[in-house]
């Protein structure tokens, strides 16, 4: 019983116990509470559970160190363990425990998830009739790419291709596949152009609109999108999204849809186009 005495009025020990103890209540029992209550269970979000858990030993540490007595019977056993002799087999224990936990941890975080969505979304949400690029207003039905009819087609790929290869190649890849060295930091993971359901289906207004517009751009009907696309338009010109968008048609192989006059009309209605080829052998370079 004195050892058990000794053990429980030690306040590193105590300390041990309370930070114990309040992991299994964040983690274990606060989602036994809304059952209680007549609402479904939820388990806490780890980002939450590590900023309770922070706070806890915040508090800990302050309350051992407020008085000198206190504070030295707290180090006691830290000390022993990384001086005493015969405390040699607990610093190897150490050696070995701490580096396999910090990378079991980092390779936790860091590895590739292939769990599906939480939320189901649209892959291709509905734009905008009309929308305004640095004050220049568009429409968006009927527009076609002014590159495409201006200049050398050999220079805007050029310029499209250094634009990419600045911006674009670290979240949707060398070989335009989403597959980029920061894609495994998103969910959901980056566009694949070489997907025959993204770019494929869509006008290069359409594409114009989303580099330009990146994730706030997006409706609010259907969400949540949680898309990561930065708003371009505030980095890039009108020619240099252009630029880029041509240059991703070219290095994936399909090719745009077309807007498709109406007999009737002779105007550019939105939604008609034609079918898309295939790509091309090869994929980017």
């Amino acid at each position: 019983m004195s050892r058990v005495r000794d053990f429980t009025g030690h306040p590193f020990w105590q300390a041990v116990l309370v930070l114990l103890g309040a992991y299994v209540l964040f983690a274990y029992g606060v989602p036994y509470i809304p059952p209680l209550l007549g609402a479904p269970s939820a388990p806490v979000p780890a980002s939450v559970l590590f900023q309770y858990m922070a706070i806890v030993t915040v508090g800990v540490l302050l309350h051992v160190s407020s008085d000198e007595a206190r504070w030295r019977r707290f180090k006691q056993p830290l000390h022993a363990a990384l001086v005493d002799r015969d405390k040699r087999w607990v610093r190897a224990t150490l050696g070995v425990v701490l580096p396999l936990a910090f990378g079991y941890a980092a390779y936790a975080e860091a590895r590739p998830r292939v769990d599906a969505p939480i939320q189901l979304r649209s892959v291709h949400p509905a734009p905008p009739g009309q929308i305004t690029v640095r004050g220049h207003a568009l429409t968006l039905a009927g527009l076609e790419n002014p590159l495409r009819t201006r200049g050398s087609m050999a220079e805007h790929l050029k310029e499209g291709k250094r634009i990419y290869y600045q911006n674009c190649l670290p979240c949707h890849g060398d070989r335009l596949d989403g597959q980029g060295h920061f894609a495994h930091g998103f969910s959901p993971t980056p566009a694949s152009f070489a997907d025959n359901g993204t770019i494929a289906q869509l006008t290069e207004s359409y594409v114009f609109w989303r580099v330009a517009k990146g994730g706030p751009g997006l409706p609010r009907e259907g969400t949540p999108w949680n898309s990561a696309m930065p708003v371009w338009e505030n980095i890039l010109t009108e020619d240099e999204m252009w630029a880029v968008v041509l240059y991703i048609y070219d290095q994936s192989g399909w090719k745009p849809r077309r807007w498709e006059a109406t007999v009737e009309e002779g105007k550019n209605p939105a939604g008609q186009a034609q079918p898309t080829t295939g790509p091309k052998a090869g994929g980017a370079k």
